[in-house]
Formats: structure tokens, sequence, C-alpha cells
């Protein structure tokens, strides 16, 4: 199966955040096909109301104010929808330490509710994203998001019951470059307010990846999932320094600054912040199989899953015996964080 054999229609979730958005416009790309359509949801009424104004030219693509609280609302908005890409989420780690239920609303049952939408509108693939903060998780935030890797998970060994069932699955993501919130464009309007860059620690690391690499992960589990797993990108770590560093170099000139003249300040760490970020776990790494691109966590509890093929075309072995945590990477030296910084660029990402 490959993207064009696809089903036409698509909904996104969250489609006014940075992956949702940038997730609507990749599916809309393909103007010589009449027939895909693409419905996004969001809360933000504002929000929607810019994406209306984008593609107010384009017949393919509806946008709606709609909350993943809400069961009923999504329940009518799947109808005729078979591709739905879970995307909505409270992802800003301190708000949801200061506001805990509100992220259980979202991320727990906002997921039981789109789940239970999904299925009782006969939508047949389900991708939802999910975040290296998932795994060993020492927040509330990184708790709910696994909590909703689970309830996908069993989600679909329930629906895998029934013959030609529809298929749930999740993608974990690094921090994404350039969206709302990365350290990246902290980091940039840092620079252009003419302060300092603060830093937490010197010795952090994170894994790190482009906008398009986010979405590709996105279309193709869509493609590639069996149903239940955890669809994981290979992708680059860096030393936070390292990366501030190069920000500095990118930007102060053209903030009329000096890079000599941009202090990186220590900071210390917060509460509850990891030095180092892992995709996958050490007991996940025991039922890891690895493709060219990504890793494949299957479910844990196999027997549940009975009736479903876990196999994938070029698939091998992939036992990650120490999990894959960005401590125990190479990390992208000076020259290729340089690189990056102008793809994204090239992407039109924080161009300035």
């Amino acid at each position: 199966m490959t993207e064009d054999d696809f089903p036409r229609t698509y909904c996104v979730t969250g489609a006014c955040g940075s992956v949702g958005a940038a997730l609507v416009r990749a599916l809309l790309a393909r103007s010589d096909d009449p027939h895909r359509r693409v419905i996004g949801l969001d809360h933000d009424e504002n929000g929607v109301f810019r994406l209306e104004e984008e593609w107010s030219g384009d017949p393919r693509a509806s946008f709606f104010v709609a909350d993943v609280r809400d069961r009923d609302t999504l329940r009518a908005r799947f109808r005729g929808v078979h591709t739905v890409f879970h995307t909505a989420a409270l992802k800003h780690v301190y708000q949801c330490e200061k506001a805990p239920f509100e992220a259980v609303q979202t991320n727990i049952l906002g997921t039981v509710h789109v789940l239970e939408a999904a299925r009782a509108a006969g939508v047949g693939r389900l991708v939802a994203t999910s975040t290296d903060k998932a795994v060993n998780p020492s927040s509330v935030m990184g708790t709910s998001k696994l909590m909703a890797e689970r309830l996908v998970t069993a989600a679909s060994a329930h629906a895998g019951l029934d013959v030609g069932g529809p298929i749930f699955v999740s993608t974990r993501f690094g921090n994404v470059l350039g969206s709302n919130g990365s350290v990246l464009e902290i980091f940039r309007r840092q620079i252009f307010a003419g302060g300092d860059l603060t830093l937490t620690d010197e010795r952090m690391t994170r894994f790190v990846m482009r906008p398009s690499e986010a979405i590709r992960l996105l279309v193709e589990t869509a493609d590639l999932a069996r149903g239940g797993e955890v669809f994981i990108t290979k992708m680059a770590a860096v030393r936070v320094v390292d990366l501030a560093r190069a920000a500095v170099r990118r930007w102060a000139p053209r903030a009329g600054r000096r890079a000599e003249d941009v202090p990186i300040r220590i900071v210390g760490a917060r509460p509850g912040e990891k030095f180092h970020e892992e995709l996958v776990s050490e007991e996940e790494g025991r039922r890891v199989v690895e493709l060219d691109r990504y890793y494949v966590v299957l479910p844990a509890f196999r027997p549940v899953y009975r009736g479903i093929d876990y196999r994938y075309p070029g698939a091998r072995p992939g036992a990650l015996e120490r999990g894959y945590s960005s401590a125990r990477v190479d990390h992208l030296g000076d020259e290729a964080i340089d690189a990056l910084l102008e793809d994204l660029a090239q992407e039109g990402i924080l161009c300035a």
C-alpha cells in the first residue's frame, strides 16, 4: 500500500497547532487530487478562522471549532472519515503541572473521546501523536501522554477482535524544531529581544527533528501500522548548549548584535527536568522492530493482540538493550547544526 492508495478523507485534531497545521498543508499539497478532503478540528476559534482564511480557495478543506473533550461533536465530525490524525493535546510541561486536571481532561479523557468517536463513526485508521516525555515520565504532561499511548494500544486490541476492524497506533516525537514553544524558538526570541540566552544546564541533550520529519512519521505510520504499536523516527540528537551557540551564530547578526555580546546564562535545571531524553525505554527495547527510518515498539501483552500480524517490509530485529536515549547516541557537531538551521530556513521555518 502506498500513499496513493490512502482513502480520500482525513481529519486532523489540533489542526491549529504547529504539527497539525503542517499536516493539513501536507495533506492538501497534491492539487491534482480533487477528491482528497481534509477536515481540521481545534478549540482555538481564532486559529480556526486563520486556517479558513488560508484555505478559503480550496474546496477540499473544511475547518470547525471542536474540542476533544466533547465526544458527541467528535462523533459527528468523524462521519465519513477514514483516517484521523490526533495531534490535539496540552503539551507544555509546566502548564500541565500547574493544572494537572486540565491535562487529564484533554490528554487522557480527550483521547478516550477520540477513540470512542472513531470507533462509532467507522474510522479505519487513527494515528495519535505522543512525546519522548512519555518514556519513564517525570511530569504530569509525560504521564498523561503515556496513558494516552496505552489507551490507543488497548483500543486497537479490542478493535482487532473485529474482522477488518480499525487500526489505532501512536507515534513519539522528539523536539520538533521551530514548533510553538520549542527551545529553538525560545532562543531566537531571546536573541531578538536583546537579552541573555538562558540555558538550564550545559549537560542537557535532546532529540530533535524537522517538522517535515514529524509529518512524514505520521503519514508513513498510517500506512505501516498493524495496530497498537508505537512508531519512533530515528532522529538526530544535540547537546542543547551547542544548539544555543548555533542560534547565537545565526541570529545575533540579524538582530544587530555581535555574537560575543550575547551571553549564554546558566539558570539551573528545573524540578522534574531530565538531563537526557528517552524515546525507547530499556524494557521497550526488548520488543522493538527496526525499519529503515523507524523503530517500532510492539505491544507488551501480545496474547491480547491475537490475530494481528506484526510483520513489516524490510523489518529486522532491533533490540535496544539499553533503550534509545539522547545520552547514548552521537550528537550533531557545529557544522551539522548550522546546516540544520539553514535547512529549516529553506523550509520557511524560523527564517530570520
